[in-house]
């Protein structure tokens, strides 16, 4: 992991996760040890499907972790804990131990800290020279910062101080890496970092469960011209990301980007309201149930209802190796700025991006084959 690219014949890419230590980046950092090892198959990795290949992307073993993080539990261990869950296969901790170890050495502490006197343009200067001193030490040809971690409150008006994940962000564009939020948290999304970017950036906030559904889901009634009524849901939750959506302020920042995802393919929010509950004893593991009501023909009223179970971490890890591997080749041709052709992976994708998961695949699609053309 810290041996420089001159034992290296093919040049490798840094992945620098926010939240290095929480569940969904040990998962990232587990899984792809797993993968590219060939300890396990890529399951739910797009870009490991055909329509990917010849597009110049870095190949799973050239990655190198690091990142920041608050908390002290190693890697190793947090995989152990992840494995006691049923998150990760129970064998894999330490079949990849060696590898989460070597991430675990290039986890820096994060911040701000309680009572940290810094003020933001210091936080930004030594998040930076961290990204930065990552690359450099490494060897590597290039970075791409990914923040995956617990979400925070949107920012209130007249608040001093940037929130942390604007903190990440903009110490990402700093150190000249390409970057990702896939967090509902506010990010680049602040009227300080407003851009133009000299580096790729997507997101916000990885579309993994219920408003995947979702995004199937609302196109249908649109296509077939079923008036939808109400559309509530219930979701049950756990781990660090229940216990930081306990918080209402956070909650109803997740809520924002499953209310767009209806507002984009109804062409309006239906009546309705969304729950979030923190269950502790869930873990890792999320239950999401959804209620739909919508009239038929002749005003026949029906109803529709979905119950997603899933694990939260398992549904992200592989969305965010897609992120990393299709960032780190967009920065390599040369492209910079938002990607809304990266929609498919977004709850709240860049402007331009396309409604429906199936155009927005579509679109994803015609970008591996710009990013094949570019190295041809």
């Amino acid at each position: 992991m810290t041996t420089s690219t001159s034992t290296h014949s093919v040049p490798r890419t840094g992945v620098w996760l926010i939240g290095a230590r929480g569940s969904v980046a040990t998962t990232v950092v587990a899984g792809c040890a797993a993968v590219a090892g060939g300890l396990k198959p890529s399951v739910g990795m797009v870009t490991h499907t055909p329509p990917f290949a010849g597009c110049g992307l870095p190949d799973l073993g050239s990655l190198v972790f690091g990142g920041h993080d608050v908390a002290a539990c190693p890697l190793p261990k947090r995989a152990e804990q992840l494995a006691a869950q049923g998150v990760l296969p129970h064998d894999l901790p330490h079949a990849v131990q060696e590898y989460l170890a070597a991430a675990d050495a290039e986890i820096r502490t994060g911040g701000p800290l309680v009572d940290d006197p810094r003020e933001d343009h210091e936080l930004i200067s030594s998040f930076a020279e961290d990204i930065a001193s990552f690359r450099m030490e490494n060897g590597l040809a290039r970075c791409v910062v990914i923040n995956v971690a617990s979400t925070e409150p949107a920012p209130h008006a007249g608040d001093e101080m940037l929130p942390a994940s604007s903190l990440y962000a903009a110490a990402a564009l700093r150190a000249g890496a390409a970057y990702v939020n896939f967090t509902p948290s506010t990010g680049l999304h602040h009227p300080a970092l407003s851009g133009p970017y000299d580096v790729p950036v997507a997101g916000r906030d990885g579309k993994t469960g219920q408003t995947l559904l979702r995004s199937v889901l609302g196109p249908m009634f649109a296509q077939r011209a079923l008036t939808v009524r109400s559309w509530s849901g219930t979701n049950l939750l756990g781990g660090g990301d229940g216990a930081a959506l306990a918080d209402p302020a956070a909650a109803a920042a997740k809520n924002a980007g499953k209310e767009r995802v209806l507002a984009d393919t109804l062409g309006a929010v239906p009546e309705g309201v969304v729950h979030i509950d923190d269950v502790p004893s869930m873990g890792d593991w999320k239950t999401a149930w959804d209620h739909i009501a919508f009239d038929g023909f002749l005003g026949a009223r029906m109803v529709l209802q979905t119950t997603w179970q899933g694990c939260d971490s398992a549904l992200a890890a592989p969305l965010v190796l897609d992120l990393a591997r299709l960032l780190a080749r967009a920065h390599e041709v040369g492209l910079t700025g938002p990607l809304p052709e990266l929609g498919f992976f977004f709850k709240d994708p860049d402007p331009g991006a396309a409604a429906s998961l199936s155009e927005q695949y579509g679109v994803l699609l015609g970008f591996a084959q710009r990013l094949r053309a570019e190295g041809a």
